[in-house]
């Protein structure tokens, strides 16, 4: 059995990929998740090579940094890729884009699935960055056929990009529909809800992650558990 070590949903960006992609693809796992800050997260710091989540343990053998932990599980696991080349080829140079990219859109609008902001600004790297996402996901559709970015199924390259689907939804971010529809796709899948209903659920709130939410926009609504 697998061990996934994870953080705090509500903020976890890089933890939702890997608990997503092995919840969608029903490769078995325990759940081990470590609140930012306080002992626990110095104890993890113990366990990961890099002292960041996700880190997959498997035996005696310690997985770090999400593209290696997809690579590690497809050499063990069918359908973490798409089966056609093509779109194989495709969805690992979405993912490994999305891995390395997007940095305005990661600063400005960091993960906080239960509250809903409006930016204080809206700069052009900004909008560059959603154009960006819109021109990959409209591309991948049409060539593939949807209803997932690969085809038919999920896999990983869905997995990279579904932090993205609850940015847009945090801070209300405008996308053309073929975008939104898809987003609205991954957000209705049974394991995101159940992550999402997860990360509402959690009373703890860690402090940095907190500011510099306040420092970039707004809060208009908090669903979060008081």
């Amino acid at each position: 059995m697998y061990e996934l070590y994870i953080a705090n949903k509500n903020y976890s960006s890089w933890s939702l990929r890997l608990w997503l992609l092995m919840r969608e693809r029903e490769i078995a796992f325990t759940e081990r998740l470590v609140a930012f800050g306080g002992a626990a997260w110095e104890n993890f710091q113990k366990i990961s090579p890099n002292g960041r989540v996700p880190c997959l343990i498997d035996g005696k053998t310690v997985v770090w940094d999400s593209l290696a932990i997809v690579e590690y599980l497809a050499e063990r696991h069918a359908g973490v890729w798409p089966q056609d080349a093509a779109a194989r080829a495709w969805a690992r140079s979405a993912a490994a884009e999305m891995h390395s990219g997007f940095a305005e859109l990661r600063n400005r609008c960091p993960m906080s699935c239960g509250v809903r902001i409006r930016l204080n600004e809206n700069p052009p790297a900004l909008q560059r960055d959603i154009a960006r996402i819109e021109a990959l996901w409209g591309d991948s559709l049409a060539r593939f056929g949807g209803p997932f970015l690969g085809g038919k199924t999920f896999t990983a390259v869905d997995a990279f990009f579904a932090p993205v689907t609850f940015r847009l939804q945090t801070y209300a971010l405008a996308v053309e529909a073929r975008a939104a529809a898809y987003a609205a796709r991954l957000r209705d899948l049974k394991s995101m809800r159940e992550w999402y209903a997860d990360a509402l659920a959690e009373r703890f709130r860690d402090e940095p992650h907190e500011a510099e939410i306040l420092a970039l926009g707004s809060v208009l609504e908090d669903l979060r558990q008081k």
